[in-house]
């Protein structure tokens, strides 16, 4: 490296060559070799800092109906002050998001909620047809379901629209029963992404399935690690790609984390992991959302109760700043 001093080699007590003399390098073969010394360190980046990840805030949501629960899919509009949220029992709900000052959710305010229909406009009812997964919204409000049971994709223009179903690949009909399709997100350009719960083996990477121009293709996989499961995703303001996952301990309730990687049309880079809960410090996280609150990237995630007494629907927000 420039600036280290080589010491001669030392034989028998003499310095040197055969003349007893250091050899010395000429000129032009010294420079050079500083020179390509210099353009390595250049070309080696610098390690980039890691992002600050602080909590918010968590609300429980309580109502007394007997049809909520189950959510499993979560967005929250740009502005941070509405909300669609999804059960896995085939109902949607929609409303508005009350804020105190320091943007922590103080209420939700019901505006409006829907039984999903299949393609002949009959309510779906919960069960293996009607257990839906995952949520995303196109920007023109076009509503996407990914489902878990009777694996497909389907789309609604409105919450009480019939399901228009994209075409079921030959590998829809290959994966785990109740361990499908988890987890989707669109990208402004209307391109959707989506993968399954499990990947078949705890070493297989998460397959990520797109459609794109009325077809589907599987061009990448974003690697899996231990126990995780992936249960929901989204697109951030960033132009990211947002994991969430979650892992069952038992007796010590569950655990929930979140993975970001840069996202290109060759597939997923530079993973991070932006945060890991403790065993029973949230419930079960599974819907995701991402958007920008003004101070940074703000993360909601809300949680499936599973209809359990012993469970409860929260929704816990982190901000997320460079």
């Amino acid at each position: 490296m420039p600036g280290r001093r080589h010491r001669p080699l030392r034989r028998g007590g003499r310095a040197g060559g055969a003349a007893g003399r250091p050899r010395r390098l000429p000129g032009l073969a010294l420079s050079l070799l500083l020179l390509s010394a210099s353009s390595a360190c250049a070309a080696d980046p610098a390690p980039q800092p890691a992002p600050r990840v602080d909590y918010v805030a968590t609300y429980v949501w309580r109502m007394e109906d007997e049809s909520f629960g189950g959510f499993s899919g979560i967005e929250i509009s740009a502005d941070g002050d509405r909300f669609t949220a999804l059960s896995d029992r085939a109902t949607i709900r929609w409303g508005s998001v009350e804020r105190d000052a320091q943007g922590r959710i103080r209420g939700l305010e019901l505006a409006g909620r829907a039984q999903l229909r299949d393609s002949a406009g009959k309510p779906l009812k919960p069960g293996w047809q009607g257990d839906s997964e995952g949520l995303a919204i196109a920007p023109d409000g076009t509503i996407w379901i990914s489902f878990e049971g009777l694996t497909r994709v389907a789309r609604y223009d409105t919450p009480d629209s019939p399901a228009k179903p994209l075409p079921r690949p030959p590998e829809f009909k290959a994966m785990q029963r109740n361990s499908s399709l988890e987890a989707l997100a669109i990208l402004p350009d209307g391109t959707l992404l989506t993968l399954p719960e499990r990947s078949g083996a705890l070493t297989r990477p998460f397959p990520v399935w797109r459609w794109r121009d009325g077809k589907w293709d599987q061009p990448f996989s974003i690697p899996r690690s231990g126990d995780w499961l992936a249960v929901g995703a989204d697109i951030g303001p960033d132009g990211r790609f947002y994991l969430l996952e979650r892992d069952f301990k038992g007796l010590l309730g569950f655990r929930a984390r979140v993975r970001r990687f840069d996202l290109s049309e060759s597939g997923v880079s530079n993973e991070r992991v932006l945060l890991e809960s403790r065993p029973l410090q949230y419930d079960n996280l599974e819907g995701i959302s991402v958007w920008h609150d003004g101070q940074g990237i703000r993360i909601t995630m809300i949680s499936d109760d599973n209809f359990g007494w012993l469970q409860r629907t929260e929704l816990v927000e982190y901000r997320v700043t460079e």
